[in-house]
């Protein structure tokens, strides 16, 4: 599951044992990623709070599935197959649409964005690829080309927030050695109204 020890949840008391069940899924099933941090519990409630402001907040307005897929093609260019594995399910949920969801995943691996994607998401993509492969590489242009395919600047930041977090989190997973064994993908915290709702569904 990792490479380092971790803390399962029928062994888990106090704090610890408080954040596994606002983070939980059906089961009582703790994603892997979230278990990493269960020796510092303190980074597991730092991950979650931006995890679900980032990705999963009611006030965010570029929809979710493209959220989730810029988190997919940062994923990818990464290498982390647990975030691409995880992330994709949810994907493929939100979407409701597998031929879209097969489109996606092969533009993605291709890089031919014109195969599945809008202009303007094309251009999300791109720049999300500059921030995540060599970010000091970004500039101005690339936010005013986001913001010309249609974008507003709050739509911008979140884009941003999300390629940011995704950094994180492919690190989190990466340096720890970190599997799905046991995961149940595409799960989420749903609840966008209620931003301390953790639970995964």
């Amino acid at each position: 599951m990792t490479w380092i020890a971790t803390i399962a949840y029928e062994a888990a008391t106090g704090r610890l044992r408080s954040l596994y069940d606002r983070v939980k899924g059906p089961g009582d099933n703790v994603d892997n990623i979230m278990m990493a941090h269960s020796l510092r519990p303190h980074t597991m409630e730092g991950h979650m709070a931006i995890y679900k402001y980032v990705l999963h907040h009611s006030a965010n307005r570029v929809p979710k599935w493209f959220l989730e897929t810029i988190g997919v093609y940062v994923s990818r260019l990464n290498g982390c197959s647990y975030c691409i594995d995880h992330h994709f399910a949810g994907v493929v949920r939100l979407l409701k649409d597998d031929a879209r969801a097969t489109a996606i995943r092969g533009a993605i691996e291709s890089g031919r964005f014109e195969d599945a994607f809008s202009p303007s998401e094309a251009a999300a993509l791109r720049y999300a690829a500059s921030l995540t492969i060599a970010p000091k590489s970004v500039t101005e242009a690339m936010i005013e080309a986001m913001r010309s395919a249609g974008f507003d600047d709050g739509m911008i930041l979140e884009i941003n927030q999300v390629t940011a977090y995704f950094a994180y989190a492919n690190r989190t997973v990466l340096g720890l050695g970190v599997t799905t064994d046991g995961d149940i993908l595409g799960l989420s915290p749903g609840n966008a109204a209620d931003p301390d709702d953790w639970s995964h569904r």
